[in-house]
């Protein structure tokens, strides 16, 4: 079988041998064996995030297809909290398999009247692949309710719960996809909110609160939330359909974080948006025989928006390499389609020539989102 018929790219060649892994038993068997015995392989969910070469690969492709979503006990609440926030009556804990399907997951959650993912709506893919990147949209991030994992740990060869915090979540980052960490995912534990009134979390994208009527901070329905955002991302090809342009692995590359020295040199059109947290006041009594701290400066980091400076730097929707069969999208130029037989080294090609492009005219070097199989960007 190919990597081509199993990711949404639809490039890769053939795997030496293919292992469905459906249930948490044969998940562990297959990963404890590629382990033991030092076999190439690749972790595959729904195959959403992944650009493979077309050239055989000489390995396994263990790909997740367990199933099952269940509620915690409350007791299992009170001890799962979620960063500083106590858990409460009003928290539901839910335990998802590594297999389930992203998107449905969204549309159950907001089907039961649970908030907290509802803006995550149409991200394709597996539950398990989602703490990998810290999936995020529309002013919602995975980080923000994920209690923990559960991982089989590479090293160890144990299963064990890893929590939050110590997955070290970033910006479409995280300890598991930079390796720091190593193992496979199982289940993923989410907290939620029981949105007694059926309202979402306060809405925090500007494009969405537009979409929505509404301004930024404002609650409304979960089901106009999740209705709103899978038109949004289905304008801009970024759900899964039989539009053209949604042949693709979704953003391309992530926004680059960058100085706010930089950022200030840039053209002043130039969306950009603080990532810096907000600073705190330091109170100190009048009458205390103390000096005031002298807080050492911290220089600013900002966020650029990767599809603006593709566009500045001269590339436009639909622009693809002579005789290449991969383009960037009609709809938003950080996506990278297959316009039909395109090969996993013609999307390298004209990923490789976005970055040259961006950089020798903007000076920002974009980094790949998905990973690559057999491919350097």
């Amino acid at each position: 079988m190919r990597l081509a018929d199993a990711t949404t790219m639809r490039v890769g060649g053939e795997a030496e041998r293919w292992i469905d892994a459906s249930t948490r038993e044969e998940a562990i068997a297959a990963y404890t064996a590629l382990i033991a015995d030092d076999e190439p392989h690749v972790l595959l969910g729904g195959g959403s995030n992944t650009v493979a070469s077309d050239e055989p690969f000489a390995g396994a492709v263990l790909r997740m297809r367990t199933a099952g979503v269940v509620v915690l006990p409350a007791a299992e609440r009170r001890t799962r909290p979620v960063g500083d926030e106590e858990p409460d009556d009003a928290s539901v804990i839910i335990r998802v398999e590594a297999g389930e399907s992203w998107d449905a997951l969204v549309a159950r959650t907001v089907a039961e009247g649970w908030s907290g993912i509802e803006a995550l709506s149409g991200i394709p893919g597996s539950t398990g692949a989602a703490p990998i990147q810290n999936i995020g949209a529309y002013g919602q991030e995975l980080g923000a309710c994920l209690v923990g994992v559960e991982l089989l740990d590479a090293d160890a060869l144990e299963v064990r719960q890893v929590p939050a915090s110590q997955l070290r979540l970033g910006y479409r980052d995280s300890a598991l996809k930079r390796g720091d960490l190593r193992g496979l995912v199982l289940s993923v534990d989410l907290r939620l909110r029981r949105s007694t009134d059926g309202l979402s979390q306060p809405v925090a994208y500007g494009q969405l609160a537009q979409a929505l009527g509404v301004d930024l901070g404002h609650r409304v329905p979960l089901a106009d939330v999740r209705e709103s955002v899978l038109a949004l991302r289905g304008a801009k090809g970024m759900v899964l359909s039989d539009d053209p342009d949604s042949v693709s692995a979704g953003s391309f590359f992530t926004n680059p974080i960058v100085s706010g020295r930089f950022a200030a040199g840039l053209p002043e059109d130039a969306p950009r948006w603080s990532t810096a947290p907000e600073a705190t006041a330091t109170i100190v009594p009048l009458d205390a025989d103390t000096r005031i701290p002298v807080r050492e400066p911290v220089e600013s980091r900002v966020k650029l928006s990767a599809a603006w400076l593709i566009e500045r730097a001269g590339i436009g929707k639909g622009f693809a390499l002579p005789h290449s069969r991969a383009a960037i999208s009609r709809k938003h130029t950080l996506a990278i389609t297959n316009r039909g037989g395109a090969t996993g080294e013609e999307v390298a090609d004209l990923a490789r020539f976005v970055q040259t492009r961006v950089e020798s005219e903007l000076g920002v070097h974009l980094v790949p989102e998905p990973v690559l199989v057999g491919l350097e960007v």
